[in-house]
């Protein structure tokens, strides 16, 4: 399978729209907006996203097909990554192929990344790109709708 990386375009934001809205992805994501389905808010964020100089998102594409998104954001120093890949390419490689992808584009060191602790599929991608993990938190996960382990994870190098 092909995995590329291209900027986001207009006609990218109603799949990633669709992704983002299932609710076994939601669950495993657990740190979502409190409200998904909420389009209004959902274009406002990817607005702010594009339009943001601090910002690189990436549409990923396997096959030629848009199967999630990928992103760096934050402050120097304070970077976080995260993507989100259509369930049903999950376990495909995809995500650690567009992550090392996005890495080799964004040098900015160190690198951070959050997930919550039972996301064994997510913490599998992030060391395979070379995040080691660096510290546990606790907090409340919208897409479970109650408090939830999270793990931080950094790349130094």
């Amino acid at each position: 399978m092909d995995i590329a990386l291209r900027p986001v375009h207009d006609s990218d934001l109603p799949v990633f729209f669709r992704q983002t809205n299932d609710p076994e992805s939601v669950r495993m994501a657990a740190f979502t907006p409190q409200d998904p389905a909420d389009r209004d808010r959902f274009d406002a964020k990817w607005a702010h996203i594009r339009s943001s100089p601090e910002i690189v998102a990436r549409t990923v594409l396997a096959d030629g097909d848009v199967v999630g998104s990928v992103s760096v954001f934050g402050e120097a120093g304070e970077r976080e990554v995260t993507y989100w890949i259509d369930r049903a390419y999950w376990g495909k490689g995809i995500a650690t192929a567009a992550l090392r992808a996005l890495l080799t584009e964004v040098t900015d060191r160190p690198l951070y990344a959050r997930l919550a602790a039972d996301n064994t599929g997510s913490l599998r991608v992030l060391r395979k790109c070379g995040f080691e993990i660096t510290g546990k938190a606790r907090g409340y996960a919208p897409g479970r709708g109650e408090e939830t382990d999270e793990l931080v994870l950094a790349l130094e190098h």
